[in-house]
């Protein structure tokens, strides 16, 4: 995501809803990262891995919405 810092901060600090879903893109990387830092996951794992991959894409979406919507 390709994003003018300043209306990032801004939207963050105005807008609740993009707060929380920027919040949650962050929690996700983290996890995502721990599961790379593994050389071997189980099939638990790797259907968590696979439902937070989901979860943090259904978040970015959402916030390019919110972007797009306050650049105009």
């Amino acid at each position: 995501m390709d994003v003018d810092q300043n209306l990032l901060q801004g939207l963050i600090e105005s807008n609740p809803r993009f707060r929380m879903l920027y919040e949650e893109h962050m929690l996700f990387e983290k996890q995502l990262a721990e599961y790379e830092k593994k050389p071997f996951l189980s099939p638990q794992e790797e259907l968590e891995q696979n439902k937070v991959k989901k979860m943090k894409l259904v978040g970015k979406d959402e916030m390019e919405r919110l972007i797009a919507s306050n650049r105009i």
